[in-house]
C-alpha cells in the first residue's frame, strides 16, 4: 500500500477531488453507454426507464441507513469500500459482456449495487469535506463538487457516442475501471481528519433504524434545514417531470442533431456555474439568497423553454437552466454543511439525499401519463385550450408539454416566493449557529 502523503487541509481535498473528478467522468461515461446499450438492444423505452430506477431507487432506499455507518466508520475507508465494491460491479458486467452472457437483468443488477454503494460514497464525501476544508472555503469546495458532475454531463455524451463506436462497451468499461483505479490510489494516498463522536452518538447506540430515524429528528429540531430540504425535494418533483419530457418537447420540432447542440449548450451552461461557484465560492456569501434567486431563474427558464417551438429560445433556457443548477445545489450544501454537527452529517446528508431523491421515481412515473391524457389532448388543434392558451404558444404535436413547462416553471417561482416568507427557511443562516468554525 502506497505511504500517504503528509499534506493537510485544503490540499488533501484537491488530491481527493481530483481522484473523484476522474471516477466520475468514467462513471458517466458508462453510464450513458449502459443506457445507448440497452435502449439499442431491448429497443424499448419502458426498459430503458427500468435501467434509470434501478439506479436512483436502491440509493434512496438505502441512504437513511448508510448515513448511520458513515457516522460511525472511518470517512476515507468508507469512500474506498464504495470505490471498490463500484469497481467490482463494472468488472463483472465487462466479463460478462466479453464472455457473450451479459443479459439486460445483470445490468440491472449490477446498476442496483453501484447505487447502493453510492449511498455511502457521497454522504461520506461530503461529510469528509466538512472536516478537510475551513469554513470560508466550503463555498468553493462544493462548487468544485459541481463542477466535477458538470464536466461528466457534458462530456459524457461527446465522448460516449464516438467511443461506442471505436471501442465499443467493453473498452468503455476498461476506461471506466481505470478512473476507479486512479481515484482509489487517490484516497489510499492521503489521510483524513478524525472526526469526533460525541453526545449525538453516544446517545443513538440503538438499532440502526432508530439511529437513522435521529437524523430526522435532528433536522425536525432545525425548521430552516427541514424547510430547505422539502423545498428541494419538491422543487426535484417538477423538475424530474420535465427530465423527461425535454427530448419529447425539443424532438416536436426540431432534429436529433439540435437536441444534441441544445443539451451541450445546457452541459456549458452546467460547467459555467461550476467554475464560477469554485473560484468565487468563499468568504461570507448569504448563501441561502444566492439559492432563492438561482431558483427564480430556473423557474424562468422552465417557462421560456415552453413558452415558443423556437431553437434560439431553448438554447437560452438551457444554459440558463443549467448555470443555476450548481449554485442552488452548492448553497444548499454548504448551509448542511455549516449547521449540522460534524458526527452526524453522515446519517443527515443521507437522509438529505434519500427526502430529496425519493420524489425522482415518482416523477419518472407521471410524468408520461401527464403529458400523453392530459396536457397534449389539450393543445392539439382542436383542443379544449386550442382557442385560448394555444394562441399564444401554438397548438399541435409538442405544445401540451410545452404547456407543462410553462406550468411547472410558473409553480416553481411561486413556491420559491411563498418559500422565502417562511421566517425560519430565510433567516437559516442568521438564527442557527455555525457548528463548522475554522
Amino acid at each position: 500500500m502506497p505511504k500517504p502523503l503528509k499534506i493537510e487541509g485544503m490540499s488533501i481535498f484537491i488530491v481527493v477531488w481530483l481522484g473523484q473528478l476522474v471516477s466520475l467522468l468514467g462513471s458517466s461515461l458508462s453510464n450513458f453507454a449502459l443506457d445507448v446499450w440497452v435502449y439499442q438492444q431491448s429497443g424499448s423505452v419502458t426498459q430503458l426507464s427500468f435501467l434509470i430506477l434501478f439506479t436512483t431507487l436502491p440509493s434512496v432506499i438505502i441512504s437513511p441507513f448508510a448515513g448511520v455507518l458513515v457516522d460511525s466508520w472511518n470517512r476515507r475507508w468508507v469512500m474506498i469500500l464504495s470505490d471498490s465494491g463500484a469497481a467490482l460491479s463494472t468488472l463483472t458486467l465487462a466479463a460478462l459482456l466479453v464472455t457473450g452472457k451479459i443479459q439486460i437483468w445483470h445490468i440491472y443488477l449490477a446498476s442496483a449495487v453501484i447505487s447502493s454503494f453510492s449511498a455511502f460514497q457521497w454522504p461520506a464525501y461530503s461529510a469528509a469535506t466538512t472536516l478537510l476544508v475551513p469554513k470560508k472555503y466550503l463555498g468553493r469546495a462544493s462548487g468544485m463538487t459541481h463542477l466535477a458532475y458538470a464536466l461528466g454531463q457534458l462530456f459524457s455524451p461527446i465522448l460516449g457516442g464516438v467511443l461506442l463506436g471505436i471501442i465499443q462497451l467493453s473498452g468503455i468499461f476498461i476506461v471506466d475501471l481505470g478512473s476507479f483505479v486512479f481515484a482509489l490510489t487517490t484516497l489510499l494516498l492521503v489521510r483524513f481528519p478524525h472526526h469526533k463522536v460525541t453526545r449525538h452518538q453516544q446517545i443513538n447506540k440503538t438499532s440502526l433504524l432508530t439511529q437513522a430515524i435521529y437524523g430526522f429528528h435532528y433536522l425536525k429540531a432545525r425548521s430552516g434545514l427541514l424547510a430547505l430540504l422539502l423545498f428541494l425535494a419538491s422543487s426535484n418533483f417538477l423538475v424530474g417531470i420535465l427530465q423527461v419530457l425535454i427530448y419529447p418537447l425539443i424532438l416536436s420540432f426540431a432534429s436529433s442533431a439540435q437536441l444534441g447542440t441544445i443539451m451541450s449548450l445546457g452541459g456549458v451552461g452546467m460547467l459555467t456555474g461550476g467554475l464560477l461557484m469554485s473560484t468565487w465560492g468563499s468568504g461570507r456569501q448569504n448563501y441561502i439568497n444566492i439559492f432563492f434567486c438561482f431558483m427564480l431563474l430556473n423557474g424562468f427558464s422552465m417557462i421560456v423553454a415552453g413558452f415558443y417551438p423556437s431553437i434560439f429560445m431553448l438554447n437560452i433556457a438551457a444554459f440558463l437552466f443549467f448555470l443555476g443548477l450548481p449554485f442552488i445545489s452548492s448553497s444548499c450544501q454548504v448551509i448542511f454543511q455549516k449547521k449540522v454537527a460534524p458526527d452526524v452529517q453522515g446519517r443527515v446528508f443521507s437522509l438529505k439525499n434519500a427526502i430529496s431523491g425519493s420524489c425522482l421515481p415518482l416523477a419518472y412515473l407521471v410524468a408520461g401519463p401527464l403529458a400523453d391524457r392530459i396536457f397534449e389532448p389539450l393543445m392539439t388543434v382542436n383542443g379544449a385550450l386550442a382557442g385560448n392558451i394555444g394562441k399564444l404558444i401554438g397548438t399541435g404535436p409538442g405544445r401540451g408539454i410545452g404547456l407543462m413547462f410553462i406550468v411547472f416553471g410558473t409553480l416553481t417561482m411561486l413556491m420559491t416566493i411563498t418559500a422565502y416568507q417562511y421566517a425560519p427557511l430565510r433567516l437559516v443562516e442568521h438564527e442557527l449557529p455555525d457548528i463548522v468554525t475554522s
